[in-house]
Formats: structure tokens, C-alpha cells, sequence
């Protein structure tokens, strides 16, 4: 029987960038389900959500970070393989998402992680230097739920999946997405507001890594925790 696969795509302030990963999402061969964790955003990012038949809407009321809207999506589907796609990519295809999943489907790989080329010259630096942080990743739901602590990491998901994966000796693939790219803070948020973002982000980043060192060293491993915090919405597709 072929395995359920969910898209999550964690979502703040994406209301000008978002429908175009949608459309590529909904395109994908290998996606049952499309959810979007609208995090607390202050602008119309539920509401273009809203307009797009097939994608399921998880609106939180407050802003969680990443690992929460994350954490969020995986607790609102059954589905038994996670995939997480950020809302601002430029350049995504259907091929691409499939891409994501394929070796996860086909037992290839326990992680399948998509990392940028042959887009904007930031981005494939950044992805060249750290190609492990890419937000394009597919695994099995089981591992989402060894981390300690996910849904309080904020923007340090990733680097705390990549541990855990490591920690449980996972099978870790990555893909090129050729062509595809994100929108750097600075360009969403303006030079100021931008760098200030950046430095959270890395902030963000290191306290996550540093937690979980904690955790492995001292031998504990708490109970994966759902996102805190209420939803105002949880919407279904449109029949």
C-alpha cells in the first residue's frame, strides 16, 4: 500500500509569494495532502490560502516560529510521509516536489533533502556553504517525532532534524533543485528590518543546536511536543 504523503508549507507574511509554490505543489504526483501553517501573519496570507482549492489551512493566532508552524501541520494529518516546502521559492516545479519525496517513497532514503543550484546567486551560495539547512525535505513521520523539544525550536528546525536523523543513523539523501531559489530576508523585509531578521534567524539557529546537544548529552529525551498555542481556523479542501 502506498504511503500517504503530506506537503506542509510554513507560512508568515508570504501573501505575495506563496500561490505559485502552491500551484507546483498541487501539481505533484506524489501529494495526497497540501496544508499551510499560516503563522500568526500580519498580512493576507490566510486569505490567499483560503482561495486555493485542495490545500487544507491551519491558521495560527499567534506567531509560533518555524519548528511551530511546522510541528503544527504534522499534528493536523495522519499522513505517514512529511514533506515541509517554504512559501517563498521562486522556480518550483511539480518535478521538483516529486523530487523531494521519490526516495523516501521508494525506501531510498529515511530523509530526502532538496538543495538550490542554478538560481539566484545568494541562494545557491548559501545552500553551497550550508547545504543541510535547506527548508525542502522529505521523511518519514517518525522522525519528525524523535526530536525533543521540535515545536520550540523556531527557526532551528531544520539543523535539529538533521541531528536527529544523524543520532539515529537515518539515511540521509540530498537532490538538486536545479533553478530554484528563495527570497533573502533583506529582499522581503528591507536592508534594516532584514538583517535584523538574519541575525534572529542564526540566533535562532544556534540555541536550537545547542538544546539539543543538551538533551543527548544529559540523556534525556522528553516527549515530542505539538505546537502550543490556539488555531483559529483549521480548514479542510474544498470538496
Amino acid at each position: 500500500m502506498k504511503s500517504k504523503v503530506a506537503v506542509i508549507v510554513p507560512a508568515y507574511n508570504e501573501s505575495a509569494r506563496i500561490l505559485p509554490v502552491l500551484r507546483s505543489i498541487l501539481k505533484a504526483k506524489m501529494v495526497d495532502e497540501v496544508i499551510v501553517v499560516n503563522d500568526g501573519s500580519s498580512d493576507d496570507t490566510a486569505k490567499v490560502v483560503r482561495g486555493v482549492a485542495g490545500v487544507k489551512l491551519v491558521d495560527l493566532t499567534s506567531n509560533l516560529g518555524k519548528a511551530g508552524a511546522m510541528a503544527a501541520g504534522v499534528g493536523s494529518t495522519e499522513a505517514d510521509v512529511i514533506a515541509f516546502v517554504d512559501a517563498d521559492l521562486d522556480g518550483l516545479t511539480p518535478e521538483h516536489v516529486d523530487q523531494i519525496i521519490r526516495p523516501v517513497l521508494l525506501d531510498q532514503a529515511d530523509m530526502c533533502i532538496g538543495v538550490f543550484r542554478g538560481g539566484r546567486f545568494w541562494s545557491d551560495t548559501a545552500q553551497r556553504i550550508s547545504p543541510l539547512i535547506s527548508g525542502q525535505r522529505a521523511m518519514r513521520r517518525s522522525l519528525v517525532f524523535s526530536v525533543p523539544y521540535f515545536s520550540e525550536c523556531r527557526m532551528g528546525a531544520e539543523v535539529v532534524l538533521n541531528a536527529a536523523a544523524k543520532r539515529s543513523r537515518a539515511r540521509i539523501l540530498r537532490v538538486i533543485l536545479r533553478g530554484v531559489s528563495n527570497a533573502h530576508k533583506e529582499r522581503k523585509m528591507g536592508i534594516v528590518k532584514g538583517t535584523a531578521a538574519r541575525y534572529r534567524m542564526y540566533k535562532e539557529i544556534t540555541q536550537a543546536m545547542m538544546r539539543y546537544r543538551s538533551t543527548k548529552k544529559n540523556g534525556k529525551t522528553p516527549l515530542w511536543k505539538k505546537a502550543k498555542g490556539p488555531t483559529s481556523r483549521d480548514r479542510r479542501p474544498r470538496p
